[in-house]
């Protein structure tokens, strides 16, 4: 849906409507395409995304506020996590978004990684680097802050509440979402490189820097451009912060409660 100049046969008008086109004619598991890439890079990247976000929150608020929680410290603790994050996912959805456009010459995870080293070098993993940190940075900053936000509003004594997790992580994510969707469609061209967008915007070899995609968005597609798969983006972060929070928030409730239990004489 963020592709600039579609294939005629990959035009799509809605999510459902894509959802069903591409289960109808590329194939019923199509839309699950780079999941394992992805799976791969999950892990460890969000393993330092929270112990990073955890310390410097921890430390940020002491600077800042004595008395309790400041949302400045949350957005800066939310914005150095995302710099450890995305040096981890930034490869990951470089083969993910590759393997995932429509007529893709890429077969599998491996191949694609084969092919973009051999052909681009190393660079082209972290091409959109510095555009993914452009939006990550504020989607990130406008998470943190919104969860603990509402946090403060329906679980003022920070106890361990699934449903308010679930509900915070969600409207946090989405609203983080629709306001940095047009960050995301610059970084899908540069990371996907759209032939036939390049082609009709004149340019010869490869599309670099976030100046350039955004000049890039307009020429062909003007101010809509920048919101081209904006629902689809907010449906799929709202369930993806809203679980990434209740099972960080669980395990770290499970496995605190532990560690007070093994310290606790009997």
């Amino acid at each position: 849906m963020q592709s600039l100049n579609p294939d005629p046969k990959a035009q799509y008008t809605s999510i459902y409507g894509a959802l069903k086109k591409i289960m109808r004619t590329e194939g019923f598991w199509r839309p699950l395409r780079g999941l394992n890439v992805m799976v791969m890079g999950a892990g460890p990247a969000h393993a330092m995304y929270f112990a990073c976000y955890e310390n410097m929150k921890r430390t940020l608020n002491d600077v800042f506020s004595h008395q309790g929680n400041s949302h400045l410290a949350n957005g800066i603790a939310g914005s150095m996590a995302t710099l450890l994050h995305d040096a981890v996912m930034n490869p990951a959805e470089v083969v993910k978004q590759r393997l995932q456009m429509f007529n893709s010459q890429h077969r599998s995870a491996l191949s694609c990684i084969r092919t973009v080293w051999r052909t681009e070098g190393l660079g082209a993993f972290y091409r959109s680097y510095t555009t993914q940190l452009t939006m990550n940075i504020p989607f990130q900053s406008i998470h943190f802050i919104t969860y603990e936000f509402l946090q403060e509003q329906v679980n003022p004594h920070r106890d361990y509440n699934p449903q308010s997790h679930i509900i915070s992580g969600g409207l946090a994510g989405a609203l983080a979402a629709a306001a940095t969707t047009p960050l995301d469609v610059c970084k899908t061209l540069l990371n996907t490189q759209e032939n036939m967008a390049l082609s009709l915007a004149n340019i010869s070899g490869r599309l670099t820097g976030m100046a350039n995609a955004f000049r890039t968005v307009y020429q062909l597609n003007g101010l809509m451009g920048y919101f081209k798969g904006i629902q689809a983006r907010v449906i799929y972060q709202m369930p993806s912060t809203a679980i990434s929070w209740s099972v960080y928030e669980f395990f770290k409730y499970f496995l605190t409660k532990r560690q007070l239990e093994s310290r606790t004489p009997y």
